[in-house]
């Protein structure tokens, strides 16, 4: 018997963008070992952050397909309960650095990929109640944010669900997809001109204000470490041994602070630019989603507010962050198992997407 056309293609194109996906994430991990040959450096941190993502990413695919709701509904609480854990003084490692924008940082994304997961949920499920009920599980997470006072994580997650709610109206990926990525290029431009000093001086001291003058020094120093070792970087995990900012900070973690600028200094150009190709990836294997497009954009709103935080934070330092976005990815790219699934991908006249219904 032959295939259907739409599902072929479906197939087809999603065999190539996991094929992408083994070549950026096996370049990221390959390129961590050669910037860490020949020093005194620590690649395990981006191994285990890669390991996180991919395992992250086909355990979503396969729940995916099999029980999308459940898995959704069980990453959100997931998520939410390691947010509560993290917390000062819940004592999850790795999630209580200091200063204070390496813990707030990972509950913000938590709850930003729980209010995700949530929406995610609510868009798979068929019955109207549970969807209302995922809906106010979503605004409950973007409560709890203000009372663990997290103001990112509660901008994150209610920014989040209203994406969610606004993507029933969209029938175009193409433009919402643009403006994402959009959003994404400004926040890491943004924090790389802070770095840089380029922004003007009023500008300039109302962000100190509130990124805190600490943070901003991390990343001056993470951007001169980048322009003295351009190619290779400094090292995978030296930022702080490097750091005159880092070594003065009582309980500093080692970390600038921010994704973006950790790889321009300890990876080199090259780590910036894999960075933005794993990021690149996933919002590419969501746009060409076979799932309906709110759940595509809902997911990718998520991402999208983590890759925000990691541009100004170390979220991306707590496993669990890495592996929820995986998962989150995973989910919202699985393949629907039966023609008859009610999350399937509605062909839009104006633009071609990976999945017809045609039989």
């Amino acid at each position: 018997m032959t295939a259907p056309a739409g599902l072929s293609t479906t197939v087809e194109r999603g065999g190539l963008t996991d094929a992408a996906g083994v070549v950026v994430l096996g370049g990221c991990a390959v390129w961590s070992l050669i910037a860490a040959t020949g020093r005194d450096a620590r690649p395990e941190g981006v191994l285990l952050a890669v390991l996180a993502l991919a395992g992250g990413y086909a355990c979503g695919r396969i729940c995916g397909s099999l029980v999308p709701v459940a898995t959704a509904c069980a990453a959100a609480f997931a998520a939410l309960a390691l947010a509560v854990a993290a917390r000062p003084g819940g004592g999850i490692p790795g999630a209580t650095a200091v200063p204070a924008p390496g813990h707030t940082g990972a509950i913000a994304a938590l709850l930003a990929l729980a209010s995700g997961a949530a929406c995610c949920a609510a868009w798979a499920a068929r019955a109207s109640s549970l969807r209302l009920a995922l809906r106010l599980l979503a605004l409950l997470i973007a409560v709890t944010a203000l009372l663990l006072g997290s103001l990112a994580g509660f901008a994150a997650a209610l920014g989040v669900l209203l994406c969610s709610l606004a993507a029933a109206r969209i029938r175009r990926r193409t433009a919402a997809f643009a403006g994402l990525v959009l959003a994404t290029a400004l926040v890491a431009a943004g924090s790389w001109a802070v770095a840089e000093d380029a922004l003007p001086g009023g500008l300039t001291a109302s962000l100190e204000g509130q990124l805190s003058v600490n943070r901003v020094l991390l990343w001056q120093d993470a951007i001169g470490l980048a322009k003295e070792y351009p190619g290779r970087g400094a090292g995978p995990d030296r930022f702080g041994e490097l750091s005159p900012t880092a070594q003065q900070t009582p309980d500093a973690d080692g970390k600038p602070h921010s994704a973006l600028l950790q790889q321009a200094a300890e990876q080199g150009i090259p780590g910036v630019l894999l960075l933005g190709a794993a990021f690149g990836w996933v919002l590419y294997g969501l746009w060409r989603s076979p799932r309906a497009t709110p759940t595509a954009l809902t997911a990718a709103a998520a991402l999208t507010a983590l890759a925000a935080l990691a541009c100004i934070g170390n979220a991306l330092s707590f496993t669990p962050v890495t592996a929820g976005a995986g998962l989150l990815a995973g989910l919202a790219t699985a393949r629907p198992l039966g023609q008859d699934e009610a999350d399937v991908a509605v062909p839009d006249p104006s633009e071609p997407l990976p999945h017809s219904r045609h039989v």
